[in-house]
């Protein structure tokens, strides 16, 4: 059984179709690009599967359970985490604090007052910033953060919930090629690392870099206008005529744009 199976979602806002039809499955252990020009639908569709926003039409089954009708946080709670294209953290807080919020927020616990807050899940807060490489800054206020570890900061918070499916929207946004590699090659890393477990996960990206795409991806789906115009491994959508036509109308190609 797939983790994320899609059948024929639609979204529509007036008269322009942002999804139609879009159809695909998503296996555990699996890296899943979602990749198109701007305007092409990604960020419409993550939102209908993340329950930000409910599908016109079709289905969306997580772990052979329909989602469609969930809430954001009852389709978190089932095990589906989410960053966004503008990393989403408390500046004024402590890296360590935001870990510890997300945490709180996962376990749908709340603090009485005469319990002190910052003892909340420390150990385990501190090990999430230790998988992403961010132990030793765990006490920095998050504003005075590099744009790359405020991306590993917001990993760590996706990661609070312990998701079996991570979708992330364009996760390298904004950041230099070696920042983007490190970031790419921790998420791959920790798919590994679950993949003999009984909670292996499953992620699921946007990204506009040609050499994120092809560098990480197992497979890779191709929207244009909110259709799914191709789907295939790496090389089989370097290849496609179509894509490339979509991507840069008979100009570069995706090779010359990945070196």
């Amino acid at each position: 059984m797939s983790r994320l199976s899609v059948k024929n979602i639609k979204k529509s806002f007036g008269a322009n179709h942002a999804v139609k039809d879009v159809s695909f499955e998503l296996d555990s252990n699996e890296m899943l690009a979602l990749i198109g020009p701007n305007g092409a639908g990604k960020s419409t569709t993550f939102n209908l599967l993340s329950g930000q926003m409910a599908p016109d039409g079709g289905q969306i089954e997580f772990e052979g359970q329909s989602i469609v009708d969930l809430s954001d946080r009852e389709i978190a709670q089932r095990g589906v985490g989410r960053t966004f294209q503008i990393a989403q953290t408390f500046g004024s807080m402590t890296l360590l604090e935001n870990v510890q919020v997300a945490l709180l927020s996962a376990k749908s616990e709340l603090l009485s007052f005469w319990h002190p807050a910052k003892r909340y899940k420390l150990d385990e807060a501190m090990e999430l910033l230790r998988r992403v490489g961010l132990e030793l800054v765990a006490h920095k206020p998050c504003c005075e953060l590099s744009y790359g570890d405020v991306k590993r900061l917001e990993l760590a918070v996706a990661l609070a919930n312990e998701p079996k499916l991570l979708l992330m929207d364009e996760p390298t946004a904004g950041m230099a090629p070696s920042e983007r590699h490190q970031l790419m090659a921790l998420i791959h890393q920790l798919v590994l690392e679950r993949q003999s477990t009984d909670n292996p996960m499953a992620v699921l990206f946007t990204e506009h870099s040609m050499d994120v795409i092809f560098g990480y991806a197992q497979r890779v789906l191709v929207l244009a206008g909110g259709q799914l115009i191709a789907e295939g491994s790496p090389q089989q959508v370097r290849d496609n005529e179509l894509v490339q036509s979509v991507y840069f109308g008979g100009g570069k190609t995706f090779k010359e744009v990945a070196s």
